[in-house]
């Protein structure tokens, strides 16, 4: 199951080419990961984001896990000009491991603009860390549980050589 969640361009998410760079790109994704899968600011345990995920991890400053981005992938299928209407961004995990997790992403174009293009796709390996420790830890059991409903196949990508 996916988790669709808006996601909102800033004009300095443009660059000089008149479309959203790709380092703003890596902002953007994480602001949806965020959004899905993580606690919001003023609880632990409510869904986070428009999209309803299950927000398990507390990413605030403080808390007792890190999330460290291990690995990430992006592949541009056509550029994204600057719009008011909010990207239309879908969000899976592709694989629990013991101490990680695969996100996977596609992002489309603002939901109700015809037709519907598929813009980017992408991928992030985040690790999870004892903050105290500074050392991996295992995905606990009730995160498992929470994220497990939404496990689908990875995304594909077709520039792969």
């Amino acid at each position: 199951m996916r988790i669709t969640v808006p996601i909102r361009l800033r004009w300095s998410d443009i660059d000089a080419y008149a479309h959203v760079n790709n380092a703003a790109m890596l902002g953007l994704l994480e602001e949806v990961r965020i959004q899905a899968f993580w606690a919001a600011a003023d609880s632990a345990d409510d869904a986070a984001g428009d999209g309803g995920g299950p927000a398990i991890l507390d990413g605030r400053p403080g808390a007792d896990t890190l999330s460290l981005i291990a690995h990430q992938e992006i592949e541009y299928l056509r550029p994204i000009p600057y719009g008011r209407q909010p990207l239309d961004c879908e969000v899976w995990i592709a694989r629990l491991g013991g101490a990680s997790l695969d996100v996977h992403y596609e992002v489309y174009s603002p939901a109700g603009v015809e037709p519907r293009e598929l813009t980017t796709r992408a991928a992030s390996t985040l690790v999870l860390v004892d903050a105290a420790t500074q050392k991996p830890r295992r995905v606990s059991e009730a995160e498992r549980a929470a994220w497990s409903p939404y496990l689908e196949e990875p995304v594909r990508f077709t520039a792969r050589r």
